[in-house]
């Protein structure tokens, strides 16, 4: 019997990125494209989730640079298909060629900087733009909430206006979904909870909740804008006076801008004992974006949700 969806019983695991990867690996080993593994890091993740059935890798970098680094962390690289380019920015682009000719359903950022390798991904002559605007979404787990929830975006959109703000509602919604959600609530954070003609992100906060009742965003229910402490604690906002349908319950935290979403993410990471996982979402295929600091198990669920991702898009094309 397969393994239920990650998010399809909020608050009943314990493990969430083990459940990510266990899930995973009852489906198809997805054909991923690893864009410049050249350091131990990145080399050997990809790898580990070789041999545990997450993915299928072609390792797109400098082949003397690739068993350079495998000779010195005693890796091997047998049976593993390598596309030998130049250099890192000659990767990205071979990663976004093969990825628009189908022959890679994922790529995983190696050793190269993200906005190298997302160059080569956004252009609309790469062929993997969908209608939706790009975004990054971290799915999360903390000891003191009571369940995994996403934050978005702390990775692609630095200042994003009101139309890529719903675009990035709009995926994290889907992905939500697509992980066993139903109906996620969304939480559109601000520094308050009342909106205010001075502060931005309560304007598009309270926009972006009249867009989802006139049906311009759909599959979720939007609140906002909310603080964090209301949009994570219900007893916070029975204090303040809140009645909403989201408030302590939320499945998605939309970020005004990257810096604080990213700020959000690694408070929670590092000071909260959170475990997560992220994606780029919104392209034609889902983009595994890791950083050097990321753990292990946090690098193999990223690529477990690739794989879910991925075999979606098969049936569902964005």
């Amino acid at each position: 019997m397969s393994p239920a969806l990650p998010l399809a019983t909020p608050g009943q695991s314990l493990d969430l990125l083990q459940d990510l990867i266990r899930y995973a690996q009852a489906l198809p080993a997805v054909r991923t494209g690893v864009v410049h593994p050249c350091d131990a890091v990145s080399l050997a993740a990809a790898l580990e989730a070789k041999t545990l059935g997450l993915v299928d890798p072609v390792l797109i970098a400098p082949r003397g640079k690739l068993e350079a680094v495998a000779r010195q962390e005693r890796l091997t690289l047998e049976g593993i298909e390598i596309a030998d380019v130049p250099h890192s920015h000659a990767a990205a682009a071979k990663g976004a060629e093969l990825a628009a000719a189908g022959e890679v359903q994922a790529l995983m950022k190696g050793s190269l900087h993200t906005d190298e390798l997302m160059s080569a991904i956004l252009p609309s002559s790469a062929g993997l733009r969908t209608k939706r605007r790009v975004s990054h979404c971290f799915l999360m787990q903390v000891p003191t909430y009571p369940r995994a929830f996403i934050i978005t975006d702390a990775a692609i959109n630095i200042a994003p206006d009101l139309s890529a703000k719903a675009d990035i509602v709009r995926n994290a919604i889907d992905l939500a979904v697509i992980l066993g959600a139903k109906s996620p609530k969304v939480a559109l954070l601000a520094a308050v909870e009342t909106v205010s003609p001075h502060m931005q992100a309560t304007m598009d906060a309270a926009i972006l909740c009249k867009m989802a009742d006139r049906g311009q965003i759909t599959g979720g229910v939007l609140d906002g804008p909310l603080a964090f402490d209301n949009a994570i604690s219900s007893e916070a906002a029975k204090i303040k006076g809140i009645s909403s349908a989201v408030a302590g319950q939320a499945d998605i935290l939309v970020a005004p801008d990257l810096e604080s979403a990213n700020m959000l993410a690694k408070q929670l990471e590092y000071l909260g004992n959170a475990h997560s996982a992220g994606i780029v979402v919104g392209a034609k295929v889902p983009v595994v974006l890791t950083s050097r600091a990321d753990p292990k198990q946090s690098r193999l669920a990223s690529c477990a949700i690739a794989s879910i991702l991925a075999r979606h898009y098969r049936e569902c094309p964005p």
